[in-house]
């Protein structure tokens, strides 16, 4: 799982142009498809497993600072996947991010993210003394097509490069028949 803001070994190594990439070609395709997407797309419930051997008020406390932050560790009950959310700390949108004010006893929560190759939008909310509540994956159209045109850009440098490389080998080549 990626946010969007990481950097990737790939943009320093230029002789390496297609290690680290970060989706694949067709994400649409494969979040419809992909089993372990069709079970996360839908609503189901979740819970905080941040800090899980201290007493339930200090979790409370400790969840609401971290969601505050800009971050927090949810887990889906039924799948038991594990997600480390990284988002904006408290923002009035909320279209990226955790909102408190929205309802009470409650904090909705949208993270943004690559997972498996396919960009990502997770979209909940937890009740904030029982530390759970329900979530999903949506696709994520919008920062998907970002992605694909920097995969597009990066496949087209990478073969130019490769046709750059043939052209000096064959040159070299002929340079060493002719006598």
């Amino acid at each position: 799982m990626l946010p969007f803001e990481s950097t990737l070994m790939s943009d320093q190594l230029p002789g390496c142009m297609l290690m680290g990439l970060r989706v694949v070609a067709d994400q649409k395709s494969k979040f419809e498809s992909d089993d372990l997407f069709r079970k996360l797309r839908r609503e189901s419930e979740v819970r905080y497993t941040g800090f899980c051997n201290v007493p339930l008020e200090e979790r409370q406390r400790r969840f609401v600072k971290c969601c505050k932050e800009g971050h927090t560790e949810l887990a889906f009950v039924t799948t038991g996947i594990n997600l480390p959310l990284v988002f904006n700390p408290c923002s009035k949108s909320y279209d990226e991010g955790c909102d408190f004010e929205r309802e009470e006893g409650k904090v909705h929560i949208s993270s943004r993210f690559i997972m498996n190759g396919v960009c990502v939008r997770w979209r909940g909310w937890l009740d904030l003394r029982r530390l759970s509540g329900t979530g999903c994956l949506e696709y994520d159209e919008e920062q998907a097509q970002v992605e694909q045109s920097i995969l597009k850009a990066r496949f087209q440098v990478y073969t130019r490069r490769l046709k750059e490389l043939q052209d000096k080998q064959q040159a070299c080549y002929l340079r060493q028949e002719t006598p």
